[in-house]
């Protein structure tokens, strides 16, 4: 989807305010543009989630799923069981509560860097790094215990649901030296001194919250106390910080803050997959994707568009189109996206109208893996191919409306990315692209199929990803009023795993190389530009009374000249390429 498609979307806010008190009948809980509330019974954490396979025996070679990863000096390794400190059994996501942690059967030799806490009604499942100074210098150990520690809050005022009261506590670090982790206790006693490690500063880079753990209010409150999941500032393909998988808190107070750790070694080959490592992980993990069931406009290899016609336009010679090499050999490289060349489909008309429908049985996915994080992670983004992109259709109240054209686009990119544990090669959590934006996913959150295989729902006639079914309204939480984004396991499914392509592994060197079409940096669709009165026109004929109107007004606010649709660009192109995901 491209800049008309979210000027529609913070339109509907516009309309949403004729209908202020109506709720969504249907939706899911994506994004802070769209979600909707839901009661939850209050409950701690009961279970500990477990993939439902067990892992597989990872080929040898390299430092991939050894336990251990040695940052320059300081060794970490990545713990997962845990003994309960305290818990609030309301307040944060959901007003479920959240419970905080101690990491056990910590390995000989290893030092504890900071606690663990997630919130309840929900399994089990995180990690938090320990570690070990293995640089034998006494006189500049890569680790210190702290001298003092400072109170950061207690819930001994909190009036709620709690088992017992908690204190969190910031280390304060001796010169040279910073804290990476905070330290809960169920005392207002001071902890030991030998209870968590300090980190030798050049091992540190900045850390930034990510995601909403807990606080004392069911709503987040900008100004009072949370806690957040915690992630280096400085994040993507060439970023060497690493979380230590701990939380941060934010009190509006500002004062103590953490750090997180930091890859001296530079080279992240060590901890990363090997090329015979990556297929295992991809068959290992490949998604299982579901189509709705009047899905029209299915995936296809991108060899296949190229082979049943699909043509190269150039600026000035319109008239005379190229068709392309099956493997995109003759397509610009590299370059950019200056608008002087575009793909299309076939001139053809039934040729074109066969091409948009793609072809399921002959589609591929891309594999693009990259190092995350320090090295600590693998990232595995799964790129698919679409040779078209539906209209789009919007729900204003009971009425379900289609936008004729809008929203159309030929070449359609979209992608789901494995974020995966470089110390046991376990998947960690994952992303589902959705428009221009999306969201993470716990492994522990996510449906399962034909063993350790997430599943992923692709939006009907749009190809966003999400990972349950349903219906999301694009637009504004708490109205009636959206983009409709709607989702559901139709006979039609695609194992990411069989004809998967990896097309990039920079990290591996000339172990992989990139297909000639990967480089090609110009847009896969030209741009298009509808007669809008006459779309428009075709939905105000169903339209009565106030819909009508508030249609109207809805037309009426949308500048004209942004209504052209434009194909997109490819996968190395896009800001996720070298970087993180949101």
């Amino acid at each position: 989807m491209h800049s008309s498609i979210l000027i529609i979307f913070f339109t509907f806010f516009v309309i949403s305010l004729l209908f202020n008190g109506a709720t969504m009948d249907e939706s899911s809980n994506r994004s802070s543009l769209y979600s909707v509330s839901q009661r939850r019974e209050l409950a701690g954490i009961e279970t500990t989630f477990k993939l439902p396979s067990p892992l597989p025996k990872w080929p040898p070679g390299g430092g991939f799923a050894g336990g251990t990863i040695d940052l320059g000096g300081l060794l970490v390794s990545q713990v997962t069981t845990f003994n309960k400190i305290w818990s609030a059994n309301e307040g944060g996501p959901g007003n479920a509560g959240a419970t905080f942690y101690d990491p056990v059967s910590i390995p000989q030799g290893f030092s504890v860097l900071g606690c663990y806490s997630q919130p309840n009604k929900m399994p089990l499942f995180g990690h938090i790094l320990v570690g070990k100074d293995v640089t034998n210098n006494s006189l500049n150990p890569t680790l210190k215990s702290p001298i003092d520690y400072t109170l950061v809050w207690s819930s001994v005022s909190l009036n709620i649901k709690k088992d017992g009261d908690g204190y969190i506590w910031f280390p304060n670090p001796p010169n040279g030296y910073k804290a990476v982790g905070y330290v809960v206790t169920s005392s207002s006693d001071k902890p030991a001194l030998n209870r968590v490690s300090c980190v030798r500063s050049d091992l540190t880079d900045s850390v930034e919250s990510d995601e909403w753990v807990w606080g004392p209010s069911k709503s987040l409150n900008a100004n009072g106390f949370n806690v957040y999941s915690s992630r280096p500032t400085n994040r993507g393909v060439g970023a060497m910080g690493a979380s230590i998988g701990g939380f941060v808190v934010q009190n509006g107070m500002g004062g103590n803050t953490l750090s997180c750790l930091k890859n001296l070694k530079g080279s992240l080959v060590n901890s990363m997959p090997n090329l015979n490592q990556i297929k295992t992980l991809i068959q290992t993990y490949s998604p299982m994707v579901y189509f709705h069931p009047n899905e029209q406009y299915l995936p296809s290899s991108v060899d296949w568009f190229f082979q049943n016609g699909a043509l190269l336009y150039h600026k000035g010679d319109e008239s005379n189109p190229s068709p392309i090499n099956q493997n995109g050999s003759n397509l610009p490289q590299g370059g950019s996206n200056d608008d002087t060349y575009w793909l299309d489909l076939p001139r053809d008309g039934s040729s074109k109208q066969r091409v948009k429908k793609g072809d399921l049985q002959d589609a591929s996915a891309y594999f693009h893996v990259k190092p995350m994080y320090g090295g600590l992670l693998t990232d595995i983004a799964i790129w698919l191919f679409y040779p078209f992109n539906g209209a789009s259709r919007a729900k204003v109240e009971f009425i379900n409306i289609s936008l004729g054209k809008i929203g159309e686009h030929v070449g359609d990119w979209e992608h789901v990315t494995l974020r995966i544990s470089n110390f046991n090669g376990e998947l960690n959590r994952m992303f589902f692209a959705q428009h221009s934006w999306g969201t993470w996913v716990s492994a522990s959150s996510l449906e399962y199929a034909n063993g350790n295989k997430p599943v992923v729902y692709s939006s009907l006639d749009g190809h966003s990803s999400y990972p349950k079914p349903g219906l999301v309204l694009i637009g504004t939480s708490g109205v009636n009023i959206g983009l409709r984004d709607d989702t559901a396991k139709g006979g039609q499914v695609m194992d990411t795993g069989v004809r998967a392509v990896v097309v990039s592994a920079e990290y591996l060197g000339s172990a992989v190389v990139d297909p000639p079409w990967l480089n090609y940096e110009r847009k896969w669709g030209p741009k298009i530009d509808y007669d809008l009165d006459k779309e428009i026109n075709k939905v105000e004929k169903i339209m009565i009374g106030k819909l009508k109107k508030v249609f109207e007004r809805f037309v009426k606010s949308i500048p004209r000249e942004v209504l052209g649709e434009e194909g997109p660009t490819g996968p190395k192109v896009k800001n996720t390429w070298t970087g993180d995901e949101n």
